[in-house]
């Protein structure tokens, strides 16, 4: 399996530098997925702009990564410009349940806002518990 992985402070790049993502390679993504969430990396961008064809292994792989990343921030969907890919994701209504991006830079400003509103709300939880406790 070919791919490439940029990680920076906030964010993981993870691009598949394959033509098919299928049964053949699904199991490897899914360990490079587990790998990557046990490492730390709290915003995944997974990066399909190279795949031409996705089949339902596929599928299962990234719901994979979209599973383990509920509860770490953020999983991205990019570069779904393939029209066999772009129909089976609307066919399966996965366009319902990811979060698909245009492209790599729109995903990192995507990440970028998501960071920023986890922040905002973690400060505003903060404010409140102070504030209960001064009122007691």
């Amino acid at each position: 399996m070919k791919y490439s992985i940029d990680k920076k402070e906030k964010y993981t790049v993870f691009q598949l530098e394959e033509d098919n993502l299928n049964s053949l390679i699904a199991p490897k993504l899914k360990s490079e997925f587990v790998i990557l969430s046990n490492e730390g990396v709290s915003n995944l961008i997974f990066d399909l702009a190279d795949v031409k064809f996705v089949d339902s292994s596929g599928l299962s792989a990234i719901l994979t990564a979209n599973r383990l990343w509920k509860s770490l921030g953020t999983f991205v969907l990019t570069g779904v410009e393939h029209p066999s890919v772009k129909k089976l994701i609307e066919i399966s209504r996965l366009d319902t349940v990811l979060k698909i991006v245009p492209t790599v830079e729109e995903s990192i400003e995507f990440i970028f806002m998501e960071e920023l509103e986890r922040e905002l709300n973690d400060e505003g939880s903060a404010e409140e518990f102070n504030d209960e406790e001064v009122e007691q």
